[in-house]
């Protein structure tokens, strides 16, 4: 099984809301992280928060491509709609060259009701302007040389992404997915999936499923590290500290939903903020060794082999506790399921 980070909202209480203690604290969590054998750290992209998130995701990852030697570092995901996707592509290049081919480009479409707001991007639009960006990705990606693209939101002639990455045709790219359709869809493209933190074992291992038989159809063969799955994510030593990490995550949770919605639109599917639909007890990785434990079997048990650890508090003694105690429990290959 492997495990990796997953880094948004950031609060740490010695960083006391301080930006500069918040960046430098993120990284170093990362270089510890690499040190206790973590596979991976993905960051997301959010905007107009008013709270410690980390909105130049790549420029951080550039900074921990110099901090680093092993750990793959990804987006998770980088909002295609906010981006002039040319740009993007040299961004992409220039950060596979620096890391030595380290890097994974997670994409998505966002939702939230702020970012819209802030961009002057009605969400309407974000599903074309996702479409019409990675069709000049892939372009950028494989064209020979120069390249031209004429869209509803970009319009260019003769380009040439100078920057190619190590990596090819591309660095792995990961689409955050929820709906069986856009894991088809991801699949059909190459792509792998990140699947979400609020789904409990059994809605995950469904997922896995539809994105398994897509693979198949097309008569490859599956790979269960391509799917990447977040848990919320704590290492307690009681029931007491469990429910302070619990209290502290479902914090965060709301104001992930705030921020999300739309305040004046009561329905429709713009800006659905986040929310946990499967059983709590199967969901989070907040918790005592023996639940967190339980739990991952669980995941595994339902095809899982990618988790993405997300501790919005970033305590390293609770990582420690982890790397210690947990991730040689799941160390071995999983067995072959019979043909």
């Amino acid at each position: 099984m492997k495990f990796g980070l997953f880094l948004g909202i950031w609060e740490n209480p010695s960083a006391a809301g301080e930006h500069q203690a918040i960046l430098h604290q993120v990284v170093d969590y990362v270089i510890h992280a690499e040190r206790l054998g973590f596979e991976s750290a993905f960051l997301t992209e959010h905007h107009f928060t008013g709270l410690p998130q980390i909105p130049s995701s790549m420029m951080v990852l550039s900074y921990l491509a110099a901090r680093t030697t092993r750990m793959r570092l990804g987006t998770a995901v980088t909002i295609l709609p906010w981006h002039n996707p040319l740009l993007f592509a040299e961004e992409v290049g220039t950060l596979d060259l620096l890391s030595n081919g380290r890097f994974e480009c997670g994409i998505g479409r966002g939702f939230r009701f702020t970012e819209c707001q802030g961009f002057g991007i009605p969400g309407e639009e974000l599903q074309a302007r996702y479409d019409e960006a990675v069709a000049v990705l892939e372009k950028a990606w494989s064209a020979p040389g120069r390249f031209s693209h004429a869209g509803k939101y970009w319009n260019f002639t003769d380009a040439v992404i100078d920057a190619k990455p190590v990596q090819k045709p591309h660095p792995p790219v990961w689409v955050a997915a929820a709906s069986d359709g856009s894991i088809r869809k991801a699949a059909h493209q190459g792509y792998n999936v990140l699947l979400d933190q609020f789904s409990d074992a059994g809605q995950i291992g469904a997922r896995v499923a539809v994105f398994r038989a897509a693979v198949e159809a097309q008569g490859q063969r599956f790979d269960p590290t391509r799917v990447g799955v977040t848990r919320a994510f704590h290492l307690t030593s009681s029931e007491a500290e469990t429910r302070d990490a619990l209290e502290h995550h479902h914090h965060v949770l709301a104001n992930n939903r705030r921020l999300s919605s739309d305040p004046q639109q009561s329905g429709g599917t713009l800006y659905r903020p986040p929310t946990a639909s499967g059983d709590a007890d199967d969901t989070w990785l907040i918790g005592t060794h023996e639940q967190i434990v339980r739990r991952l079997h669980s995941l595994r048990e339902q095809g899982v082999e990618h988790v993405l650890l997300l501790d919005t508090a970033g305590d390293r003694t609770s990582l420690e506790r982890f790397a210690g105690a947990v991730m040689p429990l799941f160390a071995g290959e999983r067995a072959e399921e019979p043909a």
